[in-house]
């Protein structure tokens, strides 16, 4: 019989291989298992004859130890998964995590950008790629700005972008999402001439011959560029550009979902650029755009 170590090291090879999930998804998963299988091992439980008391036991303690509700659900979430997986896999009879719920989230609002500190994140990369002797790595900048408000892609998937998934033609990208869904997101033209620019002039500054990478973005020293070396970027923009909030690429996303309902965009629409598997995630953001919901409320009452 396998121990708990050696059973959540298969699960996270299946992961792996057979839902492609992410390297730092797979680091969640490991992390929220292999602390879960310590608790087991401390208490003298077995891990494979685990009940739902001792599930809610288990998230009693982490309650208990000041984790906050996100961190437990995941944790709990987690279980679920490979309790799932033991069970498909005859390991185990009976998943017991099935029928146990972590606490309820507060539900917060997306984060919006102001139109104003907005144009001056744009106006800022567009000054610095105005002048003669600008760089490549500001032009890269300017078409990951533009691209990311043009899209509303998730920074990881800006991160992922090939050359492949580029379509200057058609003025459309194509992105890895979650679960390994790919998804086409059209982009307006400013977005697809400073991709273009970034192609045709900075591109080839940056791409190391030694490597032969397809990434579309790249690195000073031709690395694909990483998700964080895009936060980072866009953290020094900020500054440059004398914005005091404390945005994230993230918040970009949320504000282009809430321009797009403003400016008249269904729902399911902006589900599909978005890549929601639900359309009540979406729908959250018609909370942020009371104009919609007014003119929704004007043009649908019968008595408007």
């Amino acid at each position: 019989m396998e121990n708990g170590q050696e059973l959540v090291d298969r699960f996270i090879d299946s992961l792996q291989n057979e839902r492609n999930l992410s390297p730092s998804t797979l680091r969640a998963y490991r992390s929220d298992l292999e602390a879960y299988m310590r608790w087991v091992e401390r208490k003298g439980l077995d891990s494979l004859s685990m009940g739902h008391r001792g599930f809610r036991r288990y998230l009693a303690e982490l309650d208990a130890a000041k984790y906050s509700r996100r961190s437990i659900n995941r944790a709990l979430s987690a279980l679920h998964s490979f309790y799932a997986w033991l069970n498909i896999n005859d390991v185990v009879e009976v998943d017991a995590s099935a029928v146990v719920s972590g606490p309820k989230m507060p539900r917060s609002l997306p984060r919006l950008i102001p139109d104003d500190d907005m144009d001056r994140i744009l106006d800022a990369i567009e000054a610095k790629t105005s002048a003669a002797d600008s760089s490549p790595v500001q032009v890269r900048d300017r078409a990951i700005i533009e691209l990311l408000y043009a899209s509303g892609a998730r920074v990881g998937e800006v991160a992922g972008l090939t050359l492949q998934g580029v379509d200057l033609r058609g003025n459309q990208i194509k992105v890895m999402g979650k679960g390994s869904k790919e998804r086409i997101i059209p982009i307006h033209q400013l977005a697809a001439a400073s991709l273009r620019r970034y192609l045709e002039e900075a591109r080839p500054q940056l791409v190391s011959i030694k490597k032969g990478t397809d990434a579309f973005f790249l690195s000073v020293r031709g690395n694909p560029m990483s998700a964080d070396a895009i936060r980072r970027m866009f953290k020094d923009l900020l500054l440059e550009a004398g914005v005091k909030g404390d945005y994230s690429p993230h918040d970009v996303r949320h504000t282009f979902a809430t321009r797009l309902l403003e400016g008249g965009a269904d729902l399911r629409s902006v589900q599909e650029m978005l890549g929601h598997a639900s359309l009540s995630t979406t729908q959250i953001y018609t909370h942020l755009s009371p104009s919609h919901l007014q003119e929704v409320h004007a043009n649908s009452h019968p008595r408007a």
